[in-house]
């Protein structure tokens, strides 16, 4: 009988901690920054960023920062505008001429900005 309570015990105890921690943990959150940003419009005209991996960064939405959404919006209609998945998969150009320039210049306005507020701060 002993052996039975101990072992009840000791299953109690493991169960109520995994359910502590599962109660009082928060949901990880990923914030999107500027550099992440750049980082992946470089990628796209470098024509070396995967469809999965701009959907990823691309798909989430930023609520920590509006301009920074406002560029993620629009460079999702740069995409829907001027991209061209079958071709970047055969090894071609991931955007037209003119969504490579659009984009170039969101990558120029927001690296203009990034740098700004690093010198205020």
């Amino acid at each position: 009988m002993a052996l039975y309570l101990l072992v009840f015990a000791v299953c109690l105890l493991v169960i109520g901690s995994v359910l502590a921690v599962l109660m009082l943990s928060r949901t990880p959150r990923y914030l999107t920054q500027a550099e992440d940003l750049l980082t992946l419009f470089a990628k796209a005209l470098d024509n070396s960023v995967s469809e999965t991996e701009w959907n990823t960064i691309m798909g989430y939405p930023i609520r920590h920062d509006e301009f920074l959404e406002g560029v993620r919006r629009r460079a999702l209609r740069v995409m829907e505008e001027h991209g061209r998945y079958g071709r970047a998969q055969r090894g071609g150009q991931l955007l037209d001429t003119e969504g490579q320039a659009e984009l170039n210049a969101m990558r120029d306005h927001l690296n203009a900005r990034t740098e700004l507020r690093k010198n205020l701060i």
